[in-house]
């Protein structure tokens, strides 16, 4: 039985060690600013993308993963032995699913798997430490593909924004269109519902935001064991560590994690946004 990889992209925004831990590979995707291009997490960090992003002028634009670049991992890691499964960020956000789907195809018979994960950021990530950790352990490529599908049920994440003028000129607004023209101390909570950005509702100020989205984690977690929470963010780093010490004792998480909201994906929520993710029950 061949050994078994998993790819995702940049927009998961994984913290290295678990890369090198489980042998993750990760395709980074790009943004274009100002006619320059940049690798997501490569090119551009997050504070410096998000510094610069609070006083320009003008927005980056983003780009989904060139099937030629799936064909090239693919080709590589073919090469190496493994057999592969990919999962990118949620085709309901960027087309890159739809890249990965077009390079597959050109490898007919050749084991690899590509799965719509519905998910990006922390969220993303949980899904695939579940089924890289199912990799390392000796699962076939089917098994790992089962683990991730599997642990999707168990993925939640919910977010708030400084502003929805990142969301509503990236077009990626979904159900949050109904909070446009609120004012401006209004803190849209939104969520990853089925692979879109949609709302849940909105309070005043950022710290009810905050107690709002622990206690809709609390709520989904239901006192399932055991529990992995992230807190990710952008440009908000005080905040974000002060929250995820508060939930991890809070839900007693077994796994705690800080990190970024990706500049990719910051390009399209702003400077100022603060997410919780989770996975609990598995």
């Amino acid at each position: 039985m061949k050994r078994v990889i998993v790819t995702t992209d940049s927009t998961a925004y994984l913290p290295q060690s678990y890369i090198e831990e489980l042998n993750i590979r990760t395709i980074p995707l790009t943004l274009n600013w100002d006619g320059v291009e940049y690798r997501d997490g490569i090119d551009i960090q997050p504070d410096e993308f998000y510094t610069r992003l609070a006083k320009s002028s003008t927005l980056p634009t983003t780009s989904q993963t060139p099937v030629s670049t799936y064909n090239s991992l693919f080709q590589q890691l073919l090469e190496e032995d493994y057999a592969i499964l990919t999962m990118p960020i949620s085709s309901g956000i960027s087309g890159s699913y739809d890249s990965a789907i077009q390079a597959w195809k050109t490898f007919k018979d050749a084991p690899i798997e590509v799965i719509d994960t519905h998910l990006v950021s922390m969220a993303l990530s949980f899904q695939v430490l579940a089924a890289a950790r199912a990799a390392r352990d000796g699962a076939s490529l089917e098994e790992c593909k089962q683990v991730a599908l599997e642990a999707y049920k168990h993925i939640g994440v919910y977010f708030v924004v400084d502003t929805l003028k990142y969301l509503h000129a990236g077009g990626r607004i979904g159900g949050g269109k109904r909070f446009m023209g609120t004012t401006l101390n209004i803190k849209p909570i939104l969520e990853i519902r089925e692979g879109k950005i949609e709302a849940v509702k909105s309070v005043i100020s950022i710290n009810k935001a905050i107690e709002a989205m622990v206690q809709l984690v609390e709520k989904d977690i239901d006192g399932r064991k055991p529990v992995r929470v992230s807190v990710f963010h952008a440009l908000a780093e005080e905040r974000a560590r002060a929250l995820l010490a508060d939930i991890t004792h809070r839900f007693h998480a077994d796994e705690s994690i800080l990190s970024y909201v990706s500049p990719v994906i910051g390009s399209h929520v702003g400077p100022g946004t603060l997410s919780i993710a989770f996975m609990a029950g598995m």
